[in-house]
């Protein structure tokens, strides 16, 4: 007797017929690009008549101090938005998943700057920072604190930057990790109460463990999604990077390089060494939350 074959859906042509219209897509928009990228950083900066120089462009871009200084912006951009987005965002969610009065009117509002675009929200931020009539400095005189021209003094451009992000990253990880909280058994909480667990122990034993992907997916996403900060630098300040341009960020320099100095072959370089940190990053990173999770 013939023995019955498993069904797998590789082995399905028609299968591969209903991916083809996402492959296409993909191989067009994604991969394609990638390669593109690669292939440019080897070639001069001539777009129309380019010559392969090998990797002649590299350490062009990493000698150059404008490219280092949007990689320290970058940098402490990242480390500082990202632990901080999620420990505000992991608050606001335990307060929203205690079922407090108008909860479902909360989830809705924080949710609202996930929908709207990062340009409209820039330009509101303008106002709220503004060094004379800004909102943000009118309560910081209450308490005696400030003012602080956040926009135009160059030492005031990252801590407006971050506010910025922090605020433009809590509506999505919020959603998530509310999600995760209700996925978790109430019989858990039941149990630990038993045996008269703190609030404390239930968040440190039940919530933290159980929500662990969840926090490893966000920190992960998060993190490339901060080295690849662009739009909220250009919609704070107005399409510039900064007081000085000392606010560059590593997409800044490669948006610089291709449509302002026209490098073409200088900004896919930084491009690709943009990409192979965060590779490298997201890697070390996921191996130190795989053995902080254990």
């Amino acid at each position: 007797m013939d023995k019955k074959k498993t069904y797998r859906a590789e082995n399905s042509p028609r299968a591969w017929l209903f991916l083809l219209p996402a492959i296409i897509f993909i191989g067009i928009f994604t991969i394609y690009p990638l390669f593109r990228t690669f292939i440019m950083s080897t070639q001069s900066n001539s777009i129309l008549n380019p010559t392969f120089i090998g990797f002649t462009n590299f350490p062009v871009v990493i000698n150059d101090p404008q490219f280092k200084l949007a990689m320290t912006n970058t940098f402490i951009y990242a480390v500082t938005v990202v632990p901080l987005s999620l420990i505000i965002s992991m608050i606001i969610a335990l307060i929203l998943h205690e079922k407090i009065k108008g909860s479902e009117f909360f989830e809705t509002i924080f949710f609202i700057p996930y929908l709207t675009s990062v340009i409209a929200i820039g330009i509101v931020f303008r106002y709220l920072f503004h060094g004379q009539y800004g909102f943000i400095n009118y309560v910081l005189e209450i308490f005696g604190i400030g003012p602080f021209d956040f926009l135009n003094n160059r030492n005031y451009n990252m801590p407006a930057l971050i506010i910025f992000g922090i605020w433009n990253s809590l509506a999505f990880n919020i959603i998530v990790i509310l999600s995760g909280l209700r996925g978790i058994d109430k019989n858990y909480y039941r149990v630990a109460e038993t045996f008269g667990a703190s609030k404390s122990e239930q968040f440190f034993r039940i919530t933290l463990p159980a929500l662990s992907k969840i926090i490893t997916f966000l920190f992960l996403t998060s993190f490339i999604q901060a080295f690849k900060v662009y739009n909220e630098v250009f919609a704070l300040f107005n399409g510039k990077a900064g007081v000085g341009n000392r606010l560059v960020t590593a997409v800044f320099y490669i948006y610089n390089k291709f449509y302002v100095e026209y490098r073409y072959g200088q900004a896919m370089a930084a491009a690709v060494l943009l990409f192979l940190m965060l590779l490298l990053l997201t890697f070390v990173q996921r191996k130190i939350i795989e053995k902080l999770t254990k």
